[in-house]
């Protein structure tokens, strides 16, 4: 897991082919203009998510992981705290990890919470387990998909 604040993102550009696409888009789109919804930037290896929603509490998160897409979870509006575990690490999975979906639950608690505020990211790869969205009030968020 990674938390980098958006000034720095040149910085972790090279960490995978397409973060450079990822971070490309960012400065080069108005993410506060689009409507929640999918956004496809290289067809299914890399796509957005925007998401306008309310927060959740720690009790309400779950952790979750991802096989297949390694996660750039950017805070738009918002302050939201964001749960951490080593995926191997999670012991309780509450169903099979959905293969469509790419997702799975755990009803393991997160090892460490980080407080991600606007113009942050989190970057989360398939080995990291995480719970977002925990705050209070809404949180707009972009999370882009980046094919592993």
């Amino acid at each position: 897991m990674i938390l980098s604040a958006l000034s720095q993102s040149d910085r972790y550009a090279a960490l995978h082919p397409q973060f450079a696409l990822v971070f490309d888009y960012i400065r080069n789109t108005d993410l506060y203009a689009l409507p929640p919804g999918r956004y496809l930037i290289a067809g299914e290896d890399v796509f957005a998510i925007v998401e306008h929603v309310p927060a959740r509490t720690r009790e309400m998160a779950r952790l979750e992981a991802h096989r297949r897409y390694i996660d750039i979870q950017l805070v738009l509006d918002g302050d939201e705290q964001m749960g951490w575990k080593p995926l191997a690490d999670c012991y309780n999975p509450m169903s099979e990890h959905s293969m469509e979906k790419d997702i799975g639950f755990f009803h393991d608690a997160p090892a460490s919470w980080v407080s991600v505020p606007p113009d942050h990211f989190c970057i989360f790869f398939p080995e990291d387990a995480h719970a977002p969205l925990v705050g209070t009030g809404q949180i707009r968020k972009v999370i882009f998909k980046i094919a592993a």
